[in-house]
């Protein structure tokens, strides 16, 4: 097999992977939605199925350089990913996540924040904001540049910072489930996590939730450091608006039991 094929297969393979992932956790999460909330995303269906769509592109500019870096891991013995688990003492292996999740959360809090600039919001953030509001399949709804500005991150990391398999998985996991249950529309974890202390440091939709609303400030993905030391956090939002907004959709009487029920979910 020539090199060129080989590489082309592998980006192929990870572009897959890649979109399948998203189907299957925004699909998860999207089900858990109609579960918990029926009728949010009534109405939406145009919406969703362009949210769709620009996320499985995304899927493809994620998965070219992934599927590069791992031919290059696998093939030439790039990158600084180590298989075996005692190469580096095992607390390395908790640090190195939480390295790849800072590193990956400051360059999305400076790029975000670049991208709500007027001269290049339209050009690069407009696609994602477009979502109103933004749903579990909102997650990788990004325009081409945007899909650029961040599916290099992580491909490059692995270049700097060594890290075993198991912690590369976290990484893109925590990465994968956070982007959708953020845009879902509703709080799934409990009130003592995002309104606690732990709460006033990681980012949960509630947080990012005020980011679409207003879309300026909270510009976090993971944490909310950046958002705290720049002067940008706005606090936490609600969902009321929304669930309000989907009872008028519905025609049902949901809307006072939804802003109600904001506050505990």
């Amino acid at each position: 097999m020539t090199t060129l094929l080989a590489i082309s297969l592998s980006a192929l393979a990870m572009s897959v992977i890649v979109g399948l992932r998203y189907l299957l956790v925004s699909g998860a999460f999207a089900a858990a939605t109609r579960a918990r909330h029926p009728g949010l995303y009534a109405g939406l269906n145009t919406q969703i199925r362009r949210e769709i769509g620009w996320s499985l592109a995304a899927a493809v500019i994620y998965g070219v350089p992934a599927g590069v870096v791992a031919w290059g891991w696998r093939d030439r013995g790039w990158t600084r990913i180590y298989g075996d688990l005692h190469a580096f003492p095992l607390w390395y292996l908790p640090v190195s996540v939480l390295l790849y999740m800072f590193a990956h959360d400051t360059w999305f809090y400076w790029s975000h924040r670049w991208m709500h600039q007027p001269k290049w919001f339209r050009r690069v953030h407009a696609v994602h904001h477009a979502s109103r509001p933004p749903t579990a399949w909102a997650a990788m709804a990004f325009s081409v540049s945007e899909s650029l500005s961040g599916a290099l991150v992580v491909p490059l990391l692995v270049f700097v910072i060594p890290i075993h398999p198991i912690g590369l998985g976290i990484v893109l996991t925590v990465m994968t489930v956070m982007g959708v249950t953020n845009h879902m529309g509703w709080e799934m974890f409990p009130p003592v996590l995002w309104r606690g202390p732990i709460g006033r440091w990681i980012i949960t939709a509630s947080h990012h939730q005020r980011h679409h609303e207003h879309y300026k400030g909270n510009y976090g993905l993971y944490f909310r450091v950046w958002d705290r030391l720049c002067g940008t956090d706005l606090g936490l939002g609600t969902f009321a608006r929304d669930h309000a907004r989907a009872a008028s959709r519905t025609g049902g009487d949901r809307a006072g039991d939804a802003a109600g029920g904001n506050a505990r979910h």
